[in-house]
Parts: C-alpha cells; sequence; structure tokens
C-alpha cells in the first residue's frame, strides 16, 4: 500500500497553480512526489515539476485530520493500485455520484489535458498522450465519464469499455443508435480515431477507438 504524503508533500500539491499544476518545493519534496506518482518532471528545460492527474485529484480531496491511535483508516477504493484516477470504464456494481464525483472527475480531466501539453513534443492537447496510450481503457473511459456520458450501472444502460487483442484499441459498448453515436463523438474530440463495427455473433453495434497520433 503507497504510504499518503507527509504534511509537507501535501502543502506542496495544495500550492500547485491551480491551472497548470506546476509545483514549488524543495527538490527532496519534489522527487518524493514523483516517486508517488502524484508529479512528473518535465522533460524539457526549466525542468519543472507538475502535477500528475493523481496529484490533481488530490489536491481536489479534502486533507483527513490525522487518525488517532489505534484507529483503522479507510483505503479510498476509487483509486487503482497505481494511485492514478479510476475512471468508471462501466459495469461497477456500487459507483458514487453527486457533485463531488463531478469535480473529482473535472480534475482529473483537467489533469490529464495538462499531461497531454507538457508531455506531447509539440504541447498539443487534442490528441492523447504517452500515458493514456498505456492505460487505453482507464484514458477512453475519463474522456467519456468527463463529457457527461452515462456508464453501465446496475440499474441502468451506458457505455462499458473493454480492452482488445488488438494494439492501442479498445472496444466501446453502448446502446445500439444515438448513444452509441454520442460515445463516438466524445471519443472523437477527445483525439481518437473511432470507428463503428457490428459483433458477427451477436449481431450488436460496438465502437473500436485508438489514440490519434497526429
Amino acid at each position: 500500500m503507497t504510504r499518503p504524503p507527509t504534511a509537507a508533500q501535501r502543502r506542496v500539491v495544495d500550492a500547485a497553480d491551480p491551472v497548470t499544476g506546476r509545483l514549488r518545493g524543495t527538490a527532496a519534496q519534489l522527487a518524493a512526489l514523483v516517486g508517488r506518482g502524484l508529479a512528473f518532471r518535465h522533460p524539457r528545460p526549466p525542468h519543472d515539476h507538475f502535477l500528475t492527474p493523481a496529484g490533481h485529484r488530490l489536491r481536489e480531496t479534502p486533507a483527513r485530520p490525522p487518525a488517532a491511535a489505534g484507529t483503522p483508516t479507510r483505503t479510498d477504493t476509487r483509486a487503482e493500485p497505481d494511485g492514478v484516477f479510476a475512471a468508471r470504464v462501466g459495469g461497477e456494481e456500487a459507483v458514487g455520484t453527486g457533485p463531488a464525483r463531478a469535480r473529482e472527475v473535472h480534475s482529473a480531466w483537467q489533469g490529464l489535458l495538462e499531461l497531454r501539453r507538457m508531455t506531447n513534443p509539440d504541447g498539443a492537447t487534442d490528441r492523447p498522450c504517452g500515458w493514456e496510450r498505456a492505460h487505453l481503457v482507464r484514458a477512453a473511459a475519463l474522456a467519456l465519464e468527463a463529457a457527461g456520458q452515462p456508464p453501465e450501472g446496475p440499474d441502468s444502460p451506458g457505455y462499458r469499455v473493454r480492452g482488445t487483442p488488438q494494439p492501442e484499441a479498445v472496444a466501446v459498448h453502448a446502446p445500439a443508435g444515438e448513444p452509441l453515436r454520442a460515445c463516438a463523438a466524445t471519443l472523437e474530440r477527445a483525439g481518437w480515431q473511432v470507428g463503428e463495427y457490428t459483433d458477427p455473433r451477436g449481431r450488436t453495434r460496438y465502437l473500436l477507438a485508438s489514440p490519434r497520433r497526429v
């Protein structure tokens, strides 16, 4: 289990630039945040440090007071094991809703756009970056959720994002018609190449989406 940031590290995160996520702190603090996946060091001079999507998410989460001795602490199950924001891929049994979730999703999407700007060679924000190509299902799901598309739930239809055997491609399932077309339009605006196909076994329509490179 990843240890939570220290109070000093949390202050550095909270003081990050609200738009760019740029960080100020000691070399040790910044290196520790990088090690926790909350920040990254820009590869080009002056090699400033910026929040990752996980760092943006932490900043949006109110700091909790220290637990009393002997009081168990609860692990946030909405985060993936590596600490990256967990977008809804569809089919989750229990999910939270409301303003808090909306703020969390917005913060994660803004952090991802900043990650694109800082890591794409030309600074482009209109196409996916390397992190998204390494986390295809999460990235596509975040684009859909941030645009307000409803995920599939226990009592409601919606999108489902799943991996495929094809390199750099995910399958997106949604009710045929307008919901499926809306998912396609959302992913295209987010910089993905999208095609619509028919499952030869179930004869259902689905999307195949890949991160656009140019």
